[in-house]
């Protein structure tokens, strides 16, 4: 349940944060009914952004966009990213209207990020939010450094901080690992007809549950680890598929990767990568776990990797790890 004010704020507060006025053309393919899509489509219409709106995406259409309309501004997901980055004829599109980007949603590979910024000839700032918080929860500010692989700062008026997972109470040291807690206006009235979810998910003092794994630096900067639940538990390591993602994005013949787990006898659980190769490029399995063995720890490095058409993502784009397996099962369809 989501009061009128945290909704009118998390937009306000959000297009403060990336500056939007009413000069500024945003070309984006998010679903409205998402909030992300919801935050952009808020701030358009209160700040006289022009808004141009796909009702899905589609690499070729939106780069066409962006070239047609002038934009200054693209907002989207990492895939959306990732589909632009492997279009062929990428190079041919005329992106110098750009000055900003922004990317949220889930966590992106930083050296994807540094590939969009070259490419795309503007800054890529990222974001993260939830549905709880109506939006957005941190970002950096449009006019000031950002750094790459965080995803910012708490927006105006809002405070995040890094708890102990034993102990919402105890906050982290900087640089260590914990759950991400937000607190301020922009905190949902709590879970329709649920009580017991709400209580918790919200501390009595206000804090935010987020269920995700981060870690601020001494400057306030969060850096999302990986989502708690999707952590994989190998012989007693944890393993989190995000770390393994950013470096098998790092291949020169990746376009997309998803890490999930898979059941072991031995082990308990090992980490499985699945691989959409970018066009033209051949499957070179081999390549790929070298660089993994290059910048992993040997617990971490992803014990199969299954080469695949495409991955299972929601309507906004987000990979869904929960998916995965099913890409097993068609594996074993063909093979039978």
């Amino acid at each position: 349940m989501q009061s009128h004010r945290a909704v009118i704020f998390n937009g306000a507060m959000t297009a403060q944060m990336h500056a939007k006025t009413s000069a500024d053309i945003v070309v984006s393919a998010l679903p409205c009914p998402h909030v992300y899509g919801n935050v952009v489509f808020n701030g358009a219409m209160m700040y006289g952004v022009t808004l141009v709106l796909h009702a899905r995406f589609d690499a070729a259409e939106v780069l066409g966009s962006i070239r047609t309309h002038r934009a200054t501004m693209f907002e989207g997901v990492p895939t959306m990213y990732l589909y632009m980055l492997a279009h062929r004829e990428l190079d041919r599109y005329d992106l110098s209207s750009l000055t900003r980007c922004t990317v949220g949603g889930q966590t992106m590979p930083v050296s994807k990020m540094q590939e969009v910024e070259r490419r795309f000839g503007c800054p890529l700032i990222e974001l993260w939010g939830m549905t709880e918080i109506a939006g957005l929860g941190t970002t950096f500010p449009c006019y000031g450094p950002h750094t790459l692989g965080s995803i910012g700062i708490a927006l105006p008026f809002c405070e995040t901080r890094i708890a102990s997972v034993t102990d919402a109470a105890v906050t982290m040291p900087a640089g260590e690992v914990g759950e991400l807690m937000i607190k301020g206006p922009i905190v949902m009235l709590g879970y329709y007809g649920n009580a017991a979810a709400t209580h918790e998910t919200i501390e009595p003092d206000g804090w935010l549950h987020t269920g995700d794994l981060a870690s601020m630096d001494q400057a306030g900067q969060v850096f999302v680890v990986d989502r708690k639940k999707d952590m994989i538990n190998t012989a007693g390591f944890k393993v989190f598929p995000a770390e393994i993602e950013r470096v098998v994005a790092m291949h020169a013949s990746v376009a997309l990767v998803a890490v999930g787990s898979q059941p072991d006898a031995l082990k308990g659980e090992i980490a499985k990568a699945y691989v959409v190769l970018k066009p033209g490029a051949a499957p070179d399995p081999q390549s790929i776990l070298d660089l993994c063995r290059k910048e992993l720890a040997a617990y971490k490095i992803p014990r199969a990797i299954q080469f695949v058409a495409d991955l299972p993502k929601t309507s906004t784009g987000k990979i869904m790890r929960r998916e995965l397996r099913k890409l097993d099962e068609e594996q074993q369809l063909i093979a039978s």
